[in-house]
């Protein structure tokens, strides 16, 4: 098992609206898909970052959700349109991380 933290930087003053869209509509839509979120923060001391966090089985379920999510036809129509203009992509940092032994998200 192993964790996504990705972090992204919102276009300055669009944190909020960002938030909303992402509870709202990015959030329930992968969940739909069978992904796993399992936290949403905002950066306290960065008025436009925002962190989130996926879980994974393995990889194979990585790449199988990741086909399920960013290839259907309403990511790219609808939803990945609205995300783009939001979010500076170029600015995202996605980390991988496996739980140690003794921690409580293992």
């Amino acid at each position: 098992m192993f964790y996504e933290i990705r972090r992204y930087q919102a276009v300055a003053g669009r944190r909020d609206e960002w938030v909303r869209y992402m509870e709202d509509v990015v959030i329930p839509y992968q969940q739909s898909h069978g992904m796993a979120v399992t936290a949403s923060f905002v950066d306290e001391e960065d008025p436009d970052g925002y962190i989130w966090i996926r879980r994974f089985d393995d990889e194979t379920q990585r790449e199988n959700l990741y086909a399920a999510v960013y290839e259907d036809d309403r990511w790219k129509n609808e939803i990945g349109p609205v995300v783009y203009g939001l979010l500076i992509p170029e600015k995202s940092v996605v980390t991988r991380v496996v739980p140690t032994p003794a921690s409580p998200l293992k």
